[in-house]
């Protein structure tokens, strides 16, 4: 197929009279990670569920691996993959009847899924535990279980919500190791995350949403280059909010005050850290900008439940 593996336009889904995805558009294109960002509540796991046909949109279009959803949402997730946000592994199987089972979805012949297996277990870094049974693995193992069910129907796109949050920094690591040779295979994947360093790492273009509706889409690069001052330093401690009333706010081009730290965005840290030297009560962090700058501008530092 040409054009987008993924083309969502005018999206809308509302709940009673909570509108939780208002209008959104985006296309994803092949060999691409598109990382789709917003704080709790802002639409994306409702965004994904209607663009696999689980649930129905109120408006818009969705056209999905060239097949239009939700009317021919059965045929189009033949050909995706999925990592949901909570692992759904069956406990009373193995890992390998767990990727039997699941292949058998996809009407693959029984053959084909036993000759997948051995290299999909190793690519999870799960080689020698077809046998095992799920109650057994770590909450990594089952986590890379998942990713490798994902990939049992070699899939044109691999759709991942959220996929390694409760995890250590290892597994989280070993499955972004995992997902960098899936892109350097030309894989497509659609990811919705709350690591901001996840993204980083990983999208070829990342897309911020909140209250259901698109702020931002760029490469990462591009959209710190466009929304936030290259250098941070972090200021800290019980004198902080004092330094920052009287000093910080003069000196930065931008100052935010979050509990006792102060965040300073500057295009230039020369003058806040030299001022910053000839105060003993103060302690600091200097560093350059990141996604996580980016998307507390956006979206605000607020709490959201």
């Amino acid at each position: 197929m040409t054009g987008p593996i993924l083309r969502v336009a005018e999206l809308r889904k509302r709940y009673g009279n909570h509108e939780v995805v208002r209008g959104l558009s985006f296309a994803i294109h092949r060999g691409e990670c598109f990382a789709l960002l917003g704080p709790n509540g802002a639409g994306k796991t409702t965004t994904l569920r209607c663009c696999l046909g689980l649930i129905d949109p109120d408006g818009g279009t969705i056209d999905l691996v060239g097949e239009p959803v939700p009317k021919a949402a059965r045929e189009a997730r033949i050909r995706v993959g999925v990592v949901p946000q909570m692992d759904n592994l069956d406990p009373d199987f193995t890992v390998e009847e767990n990727l039997l089972v699941y292949g058998g979805y996809f009407q693959l012949p029984r053959q084909d899924l036993e000759r997948r297996i051995a290299p999909l277990l190793e690519f999870a870094g799960l080689a020698g535990k077809a046998k095992t049974s799920i109650r057994t693995l770590s909450g990594g193992m089952k986590r890379r279980l998942t990713l490798a069910r994902a990939l049992i129907n070699d899939p044109d796109l691999l759709i991942l919500d959220e996929p390694t949050t409760g995890l250590d920094p290892q597994a989280r690591h070993l499955i972004w190791d995992g997902l960098r040779q899936l892109l350097k295979q030309g894989k497509t994947i659609l990811l919705t995350t709350h690591f901001m360093d996840e993204a980083e790492r990983l999208a070829t273009r990342l897309a911020v949403i909140d209250h259901g509706t698109m702020i931002a889409c760029d490469a990462p690069r591009a959209l710190l280059a466009q929304y936030v001052e290259p250098e941070v330093v972090e200021v800290y401690g019980e004198a902080a909010k004092t330094w920052a009333e009287t000093r910080g706010r003069a000196l930065a081009n931008r100052l935010e005050l979050a509990g006792e730290t102060a965040f300073c965005y500057a295009n230039d840290a020369a003058p806040l850290l030299a001022d910053l030297a000839t105060h003993a009560g103060v302690r600091y962090l200097h560093r350059p900008a990141n996604l996580e700058d980016l998307f507390i501008k956006l979206t605000g530092r607020e709490l959201r439940d």
